[in-house]
């Protein structure tokens, strides 16, 4: 009789912990980075008459990143460039890309970018959709982006993620159209960001 009351007992007990919920496996937050202006770099190639490439970078660049490494697509990326920041190492030069010819950077100081889809490609590597606004223009561009890693600089000893990032925009897509076709089209970006956690 024991037996039989002790078996019943286990067999309710077994029965009832099958409904009880299984805890969700735990996942990490996305974790909030701001752009370490010191160790970033925005930078472009772009044709110069077919003689050579015109390399520059872009001074002052800002911004925030959201990085959930447990599910890339979560992700999001603000940035925000100084337009009058351009530096080609020639000062006539960047004096005329400030001007309405190209960047008109007194009406419109700055460029942005902000992400609206990021899709996985690999274990570090993925599409970043987003949209950039230059000259009060918007267009939708994709980079191609590599998650370097991540962890405690031991320069900084902050927690900080890496990030390579490469694309091409067309400028005239922007309304920038002097000088085209002569002076190149397709814009090369080639970005280089470290983000300290926030």
């Amino acid at each position: 009789m024991k037996k039989t009351l002790f078996a019943a007992a286990l067999f309710v007990a077994t029965a009832a912990g099958a409904f009880v919920p299984m805890a969700a496996p735990a996942f990490a937050a996305p974790v909030s980075y701001k752009i370490d202006p010191a160790h970033t770099a925005v930078a472009f190639i772009v044709d110069h008459i077919g003689f050579s490439k015109v390399i520059g970078r872009f001074n002052t660049v800002g911004g925030d990143i959201s990085f959930d490494k447990d599910a890339v697509e979560n992700s999001t990326v603000n940035v925000t460039i100084d337009a009058a920041s351009i530096d080609t190492n020639h000062a006539k030069r960047d004096e005329h890309l400030r001007s309405p010819d190209f960047f008109n950077a007194k009406e419109f100081p700055k460029v942005t970018f902000k992400s609206t889809k990021i899709e996985k490609t690999g274990d570090k590597t993925g599409k970043l959709h987003g949209d950039l606004t230059m000259l009060g223009v918007t267009k939708p561009v994709v980079l191609d982006v590599t998650f370097n890693k991540d962890g405690v600089s031991p320069a900084s000893k902050l927690e900080t993620a890496g990030f390579s990032a490469r694309g091409t925009v067309k400028r005239t897509d922007f309304g920038m159209k002097y000088g085209a076709p002569a002076v190149g089209d397709d814009i090369q970006l080639l970005i280089e960001i470290e983000a300290v956690k926030s």
